[in-house]
């Protein structure tokens, strides 16, 4: 994981009224909203705001905060202004991650499975906590 090869995929903030969160990153920022038409017709769970080509802000309505069960602990971090940061690396990359962590012992959730992300949906991902707390997930699309 020297090669700089990661790249953030998308950081994930808890807000009260989504559609409101996106129409001021747009005016605001000028980000361009992502299934934010879906969101509002109750067809995605929530929408984001793409920062670039690689990257987007979801935003997560903080009635999800129940379901953030994929790692102890998850759930508590709902309200915190940031619920997790993910990570996306090439596919080698990803499984060395994994293993280093389980090396270093630091709990890490099951495979998630085509979640979608900033580049569509994401062959895998996982969580891990760092040092402070902090919930990472890293994936991997290719």
């Amino acid at each position: 994981m020297t090669d700089n090869s990661t790249r953030l995929d998308h950081v994930v903030l808890w807000v009260s009224d989504p559609a409101a969160s996106a129409a001021f990153y747009q005016e605001t920022l000028g980000l361009a909203p992502v299934r934010l038409t879906e969101f509002i017709a109750g067809e995605a769970p929530f929408p984001s705001v793409r920062v670039n080509d690689e990257t987007i802000l979801d935003l997560m309505p903080m009635t999800m905060a129940e379901r953030m069960k994929m790692l102890p602990g998850a759930a508590e971090s709902a309200g915190h202004p940031v619920n997790h940061v993910c990570l996306s690396l090439p596919e080698a990359d990803f499984h060395g991650l994994r293993t280093h962590l389980e090396e270093q012992d630091v709990p890490v959730s099951d495979y998630s499975y085509d979640s979608f992300g900033a580049r569509g949906k994401a062959r895998r991902s996982f969580y891990f906590r760092d040092p402070d707390g902090n919930v990472f997930e890293a994936r991997h699309y290719d």
